[in-house]
């Protein structure tokens, strides 16, 4: 087991037990490694983690002294509120669970993910420098081209990584990593612009197809029956909430850009869900739902 494994698994679990003792703690950790029953977490230890998990990732492990000693997490909220974080936790705490149950792997299933992983080291140590990087790149729909960009960002959609980078024209595009060939870093820095946050740039869309002409508006979902759970269990969007849900059906509103991927995303609920507003979506959706139909009546040349 790994440091890392074991500072998540500490992370883990104070912030499920809310307030926890040493003496617990170490009683969780004896059956967690499948400890000798007279093995404990020494409080040398325990202290050595704890000021290696602030420092690895911002968690603060504090102790509540009144009513016996009890060890809680002091920022929780970089845990439910950061989404790399938590992500970052939630990843490495699966992966522990799966390899500490590797006797049962053929019954635990996950999909194929599109490489770009290997690029991943790179790009962030051109993100941690600041400098601009060579990239050939391969698009589905013409011959594989290179060219010179500055990384802004990275972001994680549908199992698979984007950057985001001003490319040698001037302009703003995402680039997938499954898609690149072939990465070159260069020693030419690069200034970040100073009001770029890009957690805020990506915040009126859905995906990572951004559409700069396509602004953000007030959008108004039904679901049907069960779908309307699932809904209200995953959301769409930051900004979705829920309007009325009278049982049958449940009336979501959002504010978030209509773009090709929220689009893409809508048609794949099928009859489970009907965009009400706005109308300019209605009828973008109909025109979809209209050439479908040709399509499978063998109408559509």
């Amino acid at each position: 087991m790994t440091q890392t494994e074991k500072y998540i698994w500490l992370i883990n679990t104070i912030h499920k037990a809310k307030r926890i003792s040493l003496a617990d703690i170490s009683d969780q950790w004896r059956e967690y490694a499948g400890l000798n029953v007279d093995e404990k977490l020494s409080r040398a230890t325990f202290n050595r983690w704890k000021d290696d998990i602030y420092l690895q990732f911002g968690v603060i492990i504090s102790c509540q002294r009144a009513g016996g000693y009890k060890y809680y997490i002091d920022n929780p909220e970089i845990i439910e509120d950061n989404h790399l974080n938590k992500w970052m936790i939630d990843t490495i705490a699966t992966g522990i669970l799966i390899n500490n149950n590797i006797s049962i792997s053929d019954r635990i299933l996950v999909n194929k993910i599109p490489s770009g992983n290997d690029h991943l080291k790179t790009i962030i140590t051109a993100l941690k420098r600041n400098v601009k990087i060579w990239i050939t790149y391969q698009r589905f729909d013409r011959e594989s081209y290179r060219f010179l960009i500055e990384p802004y960002c990275l972001k994680l959609f549908e199992n698979r990584w984007y950057m985001l980078g001003q490319n040698n024209r001037g302009h703003v595009k995402i680039y997938g990593l499954d898609r690149i060939l072939k990465i070159e870093v260069t020693e030419e820095h690069f200034r970040l612009p100073q009001d770029f946050n890009a957690e805020q740039f990506f915040a009126p869309y859905f995906g990572v197809v951004i559409g700069y002409d396509v602004k953000p508006e007030k959008i108004v979902i039904r679901a049907y029956d069960i779908h309307r759970l699932y809904m209200a269990s995953l959301p769409l969007h930051d900004s979705q909430k829920l309007i009325e849900d009278t049982g049958e059906y449940a009336d979501f509103q959002l504010c978030v850009a209509p773009t090709y991927d929220l689009v893409m995303k809508l048609l794949s609920f099928g009859t489970k869900i009907e965009v009400l507003e706005p109308e300019s979506l209605r009828g973008t959706m109909r025109g979809w739902a209209s050439d479908l139909c040709e399509m499978y009546d063998g109408k559509k040349q």
